[in-house]
Order: C-alpha cells, then sequence, then structure tokens
C-alpha cells in the first residue's frame, strides 16, 4: 500500500452531511415545512396580530440557536455579517412584512399567496435582466406551466377584495424581496457566506428586530397569555423558520436558484392537503389537475438543468 496515497486520501475534506442527502428528499421536506407557513398564518390570525407572532418566532429562533453559532459568530468579520444581514432583512422582514401586511390591508389571502407564487418567474426575470443570466427556453416553458398549476389552485380562492390600490404592490414587493435576497446570497463566495445555521440566526435576529420596530410602533410587543399564541410561535418558529428557511438556504446550496424556487410551484396544493388534515377544509380535481400541472413544469425545469449540468461536465473532460 502506497503511504503517500493513503495520506492524500485521509488529508481529502468530508463533504457536508447534507451532500449525502438525495436532493429530492431535501426538496421534499421543504414543501412540506414552507407550506406550513401559510397553515401557521391562518392558525395565528385568530389569536394574535400577525407581525406579533412573526417577531415572537424570530425571538424563539434566535434564543434557541444562539449557543450553537456564538463561536463562528466571533470569528467572522463585520464585513461579512453586515452582508448576510442585509441578505437576511430581504429574505424574511422584507418577505413576510410584504405579504402579511398586504394582507392585513385587505388583500384577499388567496391573491397574496398567487402573487408570493410568482417567486420562481421572479427570480428567473431578474436573473435574465439584472445579471444577464441566459436560461434555456424549456426552462421558461416549465416556469410558465408551473405558474398556470398553481394559478388552477388558487383559483378558488381568489377575490378583488377592497384594499387599498397601493397595497396590492406590497405582496409583490415581498415577493421580489425574497427573490433579490436569493440571487444576492447565490453571487456569495465561500469566504463570504455563513454557515448554515448562523446565517439562519443572523436572519431571525436582525428581522425580529425590524418586526419589533414595525409591531412596536403599533402596540406592545409582550406576548399574548394564551395557549393558541403559543402554539402559533411554536410552530412558525419549529417548522416555517427553522424547516422552511433551513431547507430553502440548505437547496440553494446542492442546486440552482431557478430550480429551488420552481419547487415552491408545489406549495399552494400541499397547503390545501396542510388545511384539509388540520381544517377539514375540502379538496377538489381542481386542486389535484392544477398540482400536476405544476409537477410538469417542475419536471421541465429539472430536467433541463440536469441535462446542462451534464453537458458542462462533458465538456470539461473532454
Amino acid at each position: 500500500m502506497n503511504p503517500n496515497k493513503s495520506m492524500t486520501c485521509t488529508s481529502l475534506p468530508r463533504p457536508a452531511w447534507y451532500w449525502l442527502i438525495p436532493l429530492p428528499l431535501l426538496e421534499a421536506a421543504l414543501l412540506l415545512s414552507w407550506s406550513s407557513g401559510f397553515i401557521g398564518a391562518r392558525f395565528s390570525i385568530d389569536y394574535a396580530p400577525a407581525l406579533l407572532v412573526v417577531f415572537w418566532r424570530c425571538v424563539v429562533v434566535t434564543l434557541v440557536l444562539f449557543p450553537f453559532v456564538a463561536r463562528e459568530l466571533r470569528r467572522t468579520s463585520g464585513v461579512v455579517l453586515l452582508k448576510n444581514a442585509g441578505i437576511g432583512l430581504l429574505a424574511m422582514a422584507g418577505y413576510l412584512a410584504g405579504i402579511t401586511q398586504g394582507i392585513a390591508l385587505g388583500v384577499p389571502a388567496g391573491l397574496a399567496a398567487l402573487v408570493a407564487d410568482l417567486l420562481p418567474l421572479g427570480l428567473a426575470l431578474l436573473a435574465a435582466g439584472v445579471l444577464r443570466q441566459r436560461l434555456a427556453w424549456q426552462v421558461w416553458v416549465g416556469l410558465l406551466i408551473g405558474l398556470l398549476g398553481a394559478m388552477l389552485v388558487t383559483q378558488g380562492a381568489l377575490a378583488r377584495g377592497n384594499a387599498p390600490l397601493w397595497a396590492y404592490g406590497l405582496p409583490l414587493l415581498g415577493m421580489l424581496s425574497l427573490a433579490v435576497a436569493t440571487l444576492w446570497q447565490k453571487d456569495l463566495t465561500a469566504e463570504q457566506s455563513l454557515g448554515l445555521l448562523p446565517n439562519l440566526w443572523l436572519q431571525c435576529c436582525v428581522s425580529g428586530l425590524a418586526f419589533a420596530l414595525v409591531e412596536g410602533a403599533h402596540g406592545s410587543l409582550a406576548p399574548l397569555p394564551s395557549t393558541g399564541f403559543a402554539l402559533s410561535v411554536v410552530w412558525t418558529a419549529g417548522l416555517s423558520t427553522m424547516g422552511g428557511y433551513g431547507l430553502y438556504w440548505l437547496c440553494l446550496r446542492r442546486a440552482t436558484a431557478t430550480r429551488v424556487a420552481s419547487v415552491l410551484y408545489l406549495s399552494p396544493p400541499v397547503t390545501m392537503l396542510w388545511a384539509w388534515a388540520m381544517f377539514n377544509e375540502p379538496l377538489s380535481w381542481q386542486m389535484a389537475s392544477g398540482m400536476a400541472i405544476s409537477a410538469i413544469g417542475i419536471w421541465l425545469v429539472v430536467d433541463t438543468e440536469a441535462r446542462q449540468t451534464r453537458r458542462k461536465r462533458a465538456e470539461r473532460t473532454s
């Protein structure tokens, strides 16, 4: 046995644990946890203002994760922390504030959810228009088919509402905020990126401060002494924040932003399955058809990007 070869093999860095999990499994977990946020919001509105629950879910995640991230945060430069804090503000505070405040002002929840589902298309347009990235025509077709399926699923929940005209732009701004944060995160170098947990902690910390300023201007930030409020915070902190956002950033380390966002086209039907199981809301063949159409669009995006990746690898080795 060659000792030099043995030393070389043992000196190779071990892959991060999340590279050992098949990407489709991570994406399935992302779908379940991301859609849980809409269910958590639906559950919590009966017990507390939406932004108060969002504020306290940030507080809980910040407190729970701090012992696990304190050492890495101390070793990180201020410039890196500021960049990741900016991404966190856009990804969480900007996105959630746009969606929840739009609904609070009278934008129907179904319409707000549909605008949030424009994320894959918003990402693609920003990447093409701002970053000059070229996407294959099959990817564009897949994104449009996925959107068609999402529209079919949410059609029964759509309504015009009686919100001020400008309020309808808030969910759109929230979606664009997450899209910008996603592209910014993908553009960071390895030296500028934080680990998964420190990134999530910083994101919740800065967003919690932002929500404190917004909600504190309208009333008290004190937690409400009710079981419903406590369950709302625990549900959204665990499933929606640590699960949803954590898996979102995790999947972005494994795949392109377009692929990860396109998977979220299946969020509306999965949310409705949650609602059927928890609130006995009815299901319909229209929802099933929309889910199938979205799945076709997602498959087209994933298959096209997989073929492009294989072709690039073959060009490098030839």
